[in-house]
């Protein structure tokens, strides 16, 4: 069926502009899902609401709609058709949401993804929140990696337990010699329970833990999640305010990829990148901090506007940063363009072609490096990205040359968005009121964050609590295909192909 008959049968859905809910069958939540993947859509996110009846859910972004479907379930203990072969991103998805709530995926992969033995395997954190599980000592369950055999080939174990101070994660390489032939990812390992915490919190207060979902992605989280709310409390944010939001979520965007970019100088041996670097991302957060308060902004996004206003002295700080950051910026690029030993670690490391990228799923910066030209301030833009012209950035070569290449060119663009927000923004209230109980319902958020799409599903009860609200982060679609990267690299430049990634450990370990 035409992916329009599906949309003509769902119901509007509050939050994102072009929203829909659609109740499906076990028979036809896989035949739409098909038909959506047929027609390019893009896998959002996946995950249950057991509080009341037991539901699954499937977030998928097209070309101009967001469909969120919603199939039934008669309990905590049954199945449902998979959307692993529509899109390979919802495997671990799917295991996360049977150790969280119960629901499994009819597949042939039942590994916890989450539990690690840290709790009763009949026991649901989400589908019994008032239940504690019985204290016992945690007891490391046996995971069954992939092997892989054959003459000469060996495994080498990464972690999760790392030299640097990062979140842990298991890396298992199968190479011959210094050549990879399979990565196999285990994460999960600091499980937070962040989707528990959020059923005990009223839904005013939700943004704050939103915001430390992944810390790197403070604005967008906290975006998403005041997205979805509002959206279900019916208020309109303020013109200033929604400018204001924009302008913090490319600052945001902003001090990762000055990060980013001195990390990959410094792993491909170029300390003067790291330097440099450093030093542009330290100048920006003081100017972020004299201008909005923080460094890291976590909570200046709030429910109906910002958290506070921003003078004009803050303002023309903050824009002339940015000038002299793009000057620098632009100068410190020739030297990387024209070092020969960086662009010998740079080209064809890592490389991720446009046909595997459309494949798995890849989104966000790392899919705008290998063809897939999705960036929803375009596709589907929110208050004020309407009204702003924002260049998508695209490349196919998708290696880490072109990773870079697109976060050097997006941060000159944010930077020329920084300078137009600080120049135009409209007068106003900078926050609209809003009552502790303003709604009922499900709403959701999204948001292009510096990664990728982030993504929020949030359902209120009528006296103002969080029933459910489910965090998703794009590191969710991305670590299988770096997986896939590192395929014919040598081991020395998982370091490098890793971090021209960048995926966030936290935001799939709630």
């Amino acid at each position: 069926m035409p992916l329009r008959k599906w949309l003509e049968q769902s119901t509007p859905l509050a939050g994102v502009p072009r929203a829909h809910r659609l109740g499906l069958t076990t028979e036809s939540w896989q035949a739409c899902a098909a038909d959506a993947a047929a027609g390019g859509g893009q896998l959002l996110a996946m995950w249950a609401d057991v509080s009341a009846e037991v539901t699954m859910f499937a977030a998928i972004a097209t070309d101009a709609d967001v469909l969120v479907l919603a199939l039934e379930l008669p309990s905590t203990t049954s199945t449902y058709p998979s959307l692993a072969e529509l899109f390979p991103a919802a495997a671990r998805m799917q295991r996360a949401t049977a150790d969280l709530s119960g629901p499994r995926a009819r597949d042939f992969d039942h590994r916890p993804w989450l539990r690690h033995g840290a709790w009763p395997a009949d026991y649901l954190p989400l589908a019994r929140p008032q239940e504690r599980p019985q204290a016992a000592e945690p007891v490391a369950d046996h995971y069954n990696f992939v092997r892989v055999s054959g003459d000469g080939v060996h495994e080498i174990p990464v972690g999760p337990v790392h030299a640097g101070i990062i979140e842990p994660g298991h890396f298992r390489f199968s190479v011959v010699g210094e050549k990879v032939l399979k990565l196999e990812a285990r994460l999960g390992y600091v499980h937070k329970g962040i989707e528990r915490r959020f059923t005990e919190l009223r839904a005013v207060e939700g943004q704050r833990l939103a915001a430390r979902v992944s810390g790197d992605s403070a604005v967008a989280y906290s975006w998403a999640y005041c997205q979805a709310l509002e959206g279900i409390a019916q208020t309109e944010v303020p013109a200033r305010a929604a400018w204001l939001r924009a302008l913090s979520l490319e600052g945001e965007r902003i001090a990762n990829h000055l990060g980013d970019l001195g990390a990959l100088g410094n792993d491909a041996g170029f300390a003067f990148a790291l330097a440099q670097f450093s030093r542009l991302k330290e100048q920006w957060l003081r100017a972020l901090e004299a201008a909005l308060g923080q460094r890291y902004l976590l909570d200046f996004v709030v429910p109906g506007g910002v958290a506070d206003n921003v003078d004009a002295a803050g303002l023309a700080n903050l824009a002339a940063c940015g000038t002299n950051i793009a000057a620098q910026a632009a100068g410190l690029r020739r030297i990387l363009d024209e070092h020969a030993g960086v662009r010998d670690r740079f080209a064809g490391a890592g490389t991720v072609s446009p046909e595997l990228a459309a494949r798995l799923g890849l989104c966000g910066l790392a899919g705008r490096a290998s063809g897939r030209a999705r960036d929803l301030r375009v596709d589907l833009p929110c208050r004020p990205y309407d009204e702003l012209p924002v260049q998508k950035i695209v490349r196919n070569e998708g290696d880490v040359a072109a990773r870079v290449a697109v976060r050097f060119d997006e941060l000159q663009e944010s930077l020329k968005l920084v300078e137009r927000l600080c120049r135009e923004l409209p007068a106003g209230p900078f926050r609209a009121a809003f009552a502790d109980a303003a709604g009922a319902g499900m709403g959701i958020g999204l948001v292009e964050g510096w990664r990728g799409p982030v993504f929020i599903a949030l359902t209120i009860a009528p006296d103002g609590a969080i029933r459910r609200c489910h965090p998703h982060d794009p590191s969710w679609q991305n670590w299988p295909v770096l997986e896939h990267a590192i395929i014919g690299n040598i081991v020395p430049d998982f370091p490098l192909i890793n971090k021209s990634f960048n995926l966030s450990y936290s935001g799939v370990d709630l």
